[in-house]
């Protein structure tokens, strides 16, 4: 695994979305054309992005970023929330 990898988590709603970054800290950005390019400037080469797939609205945020030259992941919400649910340590992360 490289270890120079920055991983992004991302989670989109209709108004904006938010982002937890590699060392923990929180981002809050529109979910408009203007907030992805804001977002895109915490980004590099060695960026990974991780979101749930949500209907509609990670389409725009996922096209944005592989444009830009981002790698992005879009998960299924239900593979997400059995891995909170087998993993205690995993659960103890998403109730922070």
């Amino acid at each position: 695994m490289n270890k120079d990898i920055k991983f992004y988590g991302i989670d989109i709603s209709h108004l904006v979305f938010d982002v937890t970054d590699h060392c923990g800290d929180h981002y809050q950005f529109k979910n408009s054309p203007a907030g992805f390019k804001k977002f895109a400037k915490l980004l590099d080469q060695d960026s990974h992005c991780v979101m749930e797939a949500t209907g509609y609205y990670h389409y725009q945020l996922a096209y944005y970023l592989l444009e830009e030259g981002i790698k992005v992941s879009v998960e299924n919400p239900l593979s997400v929330k059995r891995f909170i649910h087998l993993s205690p340590t995993s659960y103890a992360f998403a109730k922070a």
